[in-house]
């Protein structure tokens, strides 16, 4: 019996290139969606702050890096 993930790994590896291409496009966009929703979650339930704390302290000690 096949497995769904092992099912979609064949369909993907068949396509033509052009619907690979298209394929590629619309996963790496779901991906991206997902990172974001995860992202702005952990921000809201404060689990980001520690990023803020530690980039304030760096300003505070002159020690921030210009881009």
């Amino acid at each position: 019996m096949m497995t769904k993930v092992k099912e979609i790994e064949i369909a993907v590896t068949s396509l033509p290139r052009q619907e690979y291409g298209k394929f590629r496009r619309w996963f790496f966009e779901q991906d991206w969606k997902k990172w974001n929703l995860e992202i702005e979650a952990d921000s809201k339930s404060g689990k980001l702050d520690f990023l803020f704390h530690e980039a304030t302290e760096a300003k505070k000690n002159n020690k921030l890096k210009a881009l």
